[in-house]
C-alpha cells in the first residue's frame, strides 16, 4: 500500500526524490516544509541532487512568502513596522549599540525609517548596505544624516544605496567594525533560520564580519508576521541570525 501511494505523491528534483504528503499545488510557507519528507536513492544521491532539491524548497517558500506578504496593505505593513520599531527601542542590544547596520527598505520588507531617524536622535553611527549589481559583495557604508539618506541614487533593483563610484564613505569593516546588524529578509522561523532573496549578500557579508577584530555583531531580523515559517531550508553557508522581532500576538 506504500508503494502506491509513494508512486502518486512522489516527484524527481534533481536525483532526488521528494515525496510529499500534500498533493495540492499551494501550501501556505506554515505547511510546506512539513509535508514534505526527502529521500536518499541508495548509493547514488549525489551532492548536487541535494542542492537542487534544497534550491526548489527554497524557491517554493519564496514564491508562497511573496504572495502573503504581497497581500497585505500598506496601512498594516506600516502598523507593523511601528510595532517593531518600539521594539527594538527597549532592546537592551540596541539601547547599548554604538555602531548600527540598518537596511534600507523594500517595499516587501519592514519600514525602517523610524528606526533610522532614532538612530541619529542618539547619536549612534548608521551604516547602511550597498550591493554590488554584479556579484554576491556588500558593503556596509556609512550613512551621514537623514538629509544625507534623501539624496541616495535609486539603483535597476529599486533599491536606495550609495552610488558604486563613492568611494566617500566609511565602510564598518574597515574601521570599528559593528554592534549590531538589523537583517532583511524574505522568511523566518523561530529558530534563528533566515530565508533571502538567493544572492548571499548577508551570509557573506556576516563571515566577514566574523573575520573582523570586534568579530561578528549582535544579528536581529525584522518580521512581518507573514513571513514566520515553521522551518526554513538552510544549508551549510547560511547564518543562523541571533533573534528575530515579530509581533507575538499571543
Amino acid at each position: 500500500m506504500f508503494n502506491d501511494w509513494k508512486q502518486k505523491n512522489t516527484v524527481e528534483v534533481g536525483s532526488s526524490t521528494v515525496i510529499t504528503t500534500d498533493t495540492h499545488t499551494e501550501r501556505t510557507s506554515q505547511s510546506f516544509l512539513s509535508n514534505i519528507i526527502f529521500t536518499e536513492r541508495p548509493l547514488d544521491l549525489k551532492f548536487s541532487g541535494r542542492m537542487a532539491a534544497l534550491r526548489a524548497a527554497k524557491q517554493a517558500l519564496r514564491k508562497e512568502i511573496k504572495r502573503r506578504v504581497a497581500a497585505l496593505s500598506d496601512e498594516e505593513k506600516q502598523r507593523q513596522s511601528l510595532v517593531l520599531s518600539r521594539q527594538l527601542f527597549r532592546h537592551p542590544k540596541y539601547l547599548s549599540c554604538k555602531r548600527i547596520a540598518v537596511f534600507l527598505s523594500m517595499d516587501d520588507e519592514v519600514r525602517t525609517e523610524e528606526i533610522i531617524k532614532d538612530v541619529f536622535k542618539w547619536g549612534k553611527s548608521c551604516f547602511i548596505p550597498r550591493y554590488e549589481s554584479n556579484g554576491s559583495r556588500m558593503d556596509m557604508l556609512k550613512l551621514n544624516s537623514l538629509q544625507d539618506m534623501e539624496t541616495l541614487p535609486l539603483t535597476s533593483w529599486n533599491i536606495t544605496q550609495p552610488a558604486e563610484d563613492d568611494n566617500s564613505r566609511e565602510e564598518a569593516l574597515a574601521a570599528g567594525g559593528l554592534d549590531l546588524i538589523l537583517m532583511p529578509g524574505l522568511g523566518f522561523d523561530r529558530l534563528g533560520r533566515r530565508l533571502g532573496r538567493g544572492k548571499g549578500f548577508y551570509d557573506t557579508y556576516l563571515e566577514r564580519c566574523i573575520r573582523h577584530p570586534k568579530g561578528k555583531p549582535y544579528t536581529i531580523a525584522l518580521a512581518f508576521k507573514e513571513q514566520l515559517c515553521q522551518e526554513i531550508p538552510v544549508d551549510d553557508n547560511d547564518v543562523l541570525i541571533d533573534e528575530i522581532l515579530y509581533e507575538d500576538e499571543e
